[in-house]
């Protein structure tokens, strides 16, 4: 595990906490979906880049 997929990983984890937390502020759904995309996109880009694929 190198410092670029842990980065990604928490990066994508900390975005997930911000989605909660605009839901329960009942924050626009577009801000929502959009911050729930970049979540993804960090988790899978972080697990992508493990070294365990090799």
């Amino acid at each position: 595990m190198n410092g670029t997929s842990t980065a990604l990983i928490v990066v994508g984890l900390f975005f997930i906490g911000g989605i909660i937390s605009f839901a329960k502020q009942q924050m626009p759904k577009g801000l929502i979906v959009l911050l729930s995309i970049g979540a993804a996109m960090c988790l899978f880009a972080g697990v992508l880049r493990l070294e365990v694929w090799n």
